[in-house]
């Protein structure tokens, strides 16, 4: 079936109209050279900006070649799925301008990403993409792939340029005219000669917004990121102790961090999903962080199943809420609820939790000079 230019014209192009059936809203496709990424990579590797996140080291430059992971790779099939929830359909954008204001005053409030707030992405795309190579399977015959989402040594922002799906904003993240930055991507990776994509230019211009208002400055320069410094890794990667001189500048973020995008003026294209996956679950756009806070680790298990949340572990939780707990002080938030419900874990089992606790209360004893805080007794060591 495949003898021609033009079946293989014929076949890229109902991929993408499957792909539109299967929730995806776009579907490109690249080659798989990214020579011209190893450098730059190596050099990220060797400033250190991976911080813990060994995995980034491990396989060499096998990120940067998709046909030594899996071998006789000569395309990538490259699909973008949108994560916004459905309710913000018809919003006027007015949903960007909430997100905002959940920041600073509202520090009483728990702010996860908006990514997280629903069904795991992995499970959602990557089933998504192994029905469409089932659909390309039952058309074609037998032939060579293998689906990735955020799950191998892939550099899917590479792969995503080339195939057009958009362009590297200086944030690093992929960014589109028509939907901005919020949607996810994956890949087959395939043995299938299909037509390219064409990539698209870059629009980001002289814009610094997503530099600017990063709260932590890990954007340390255009499209370089110091992974160490960026919520998202704090809250979420590193598995030990948040470095102290960075607690404060986490404020009420406790999973993961939107400001680089919230703030883009090209999010004010993004698009809701069309799938109820990444519709709000445990009410995570509105909860505070003493509720969540008090949850024991059993309705965290329970609750955060089949969330991305459930893999930092119930510790990294409560480490991730003490911090935001703490930085209410210097928000200005009444401290009476949230002082009591530290004092609940002071003797937490968790070192790491009794360490972040004892820190938050700190911050409350420090702002309202409250003495009873500060010499409440500590935990033995």
């Amino acid at each position: 079936m495949l003898a021609t230019d033009h079946n293989l014209i014929a076949l890229a192009t109902t991929i993408k109209a499957w792909g539109r059936e299967l929730g995806f809203a776009d579907i490109r496709i690249s080659d798989v050279d990214l020579a011209q990424q190893e450098a730059g990579f190596q050099a990220w590797l060797e400033l250190g900006y991976h911080g813990e996140m060994d995995y980034m080291a491990a396989h060499g430059m096998k990120r940067a070649r998709p046909a030594e992971l899996v071998p006789g790779t000569i395309r990538a099939i490259v699909a973008r799925m949108d994560y916004l929830p459905r309710e913000y359909q018809g919003d006027d954008g007015q949903w960007r301008l909430r997100e905002q204001a959940r920041l600073g005053k509202a520090a009483a409030t728990a702010t996860v990403s908006l990514y997280a707030r629903g069904r795991d992405y992995h499970k959602v795309l990557r089933s998504r993409l192994q029905q469409l190579a089932d659909r390309i399977k039952d058309e074609i015959g037998e032939f060579g792939y293998r689906v990735f989402t955020d799950s191998a040594p892939v550099m899917e922002v590479a792969l995503a340029q080339k195939a057009g799906l958009g362009w590297r904003g200086k944030h690093t993240l992929l960014l589109n005219r028509e939907a901005g930055s919020f949607f996810f991507l994956g890949e087959i990776l395939t043995d299938l000669p299909l037509p390219l994509d064409a990539p698209v230019s870059s629009h980001c211009g002289q814009c610094s917004a997503c530099i600017d208002v990063c709260p932590t400055k890990a954007i340390v320069g255009p499209y370089r990121l110091d992974a160490r410094r960026c919520i998202s890794y704090l809250t979420i990667e590193l598995k030990g102790s948040i470095p102290l001189e960075l607690r404060p500048l986490i404020g009420n973020r406790v999973y993961g961090c939107d400001d680089c995008q919230l703030f883009c003026p090209w999010n004010k294209f993004a698009q809701p999903s069309t799938l109820g996956d990444f519709d709000v679950r445990n009410g995570l756009d509105q909860a505070t962080l003493v509720e969540l806070f008090g949850w024991t680790e059993t309705q965290f298990n329970s609750r955060m199943e089949g969330s991305p949340i459930r893999r930092i572990g119930y510790q990294r939780w409560l480490r991730n809420m003490a911090v935001g707990l703490g930085n209410a002080a210097a928000a200005d938030v009444s401290t009476q609820e949230i002082v009591a419900a530290l004092r609940a874990r002071i003797d937490d089992p968790s070192e790491l939790v009794r360490e972040h606790v004892e820190w938050a209360l700190q911050q409350h004893g420090a702002a309202r000079s409250d003495s009873s805080v500060l010499q409440h007794p500590q935990p033995e060591r």
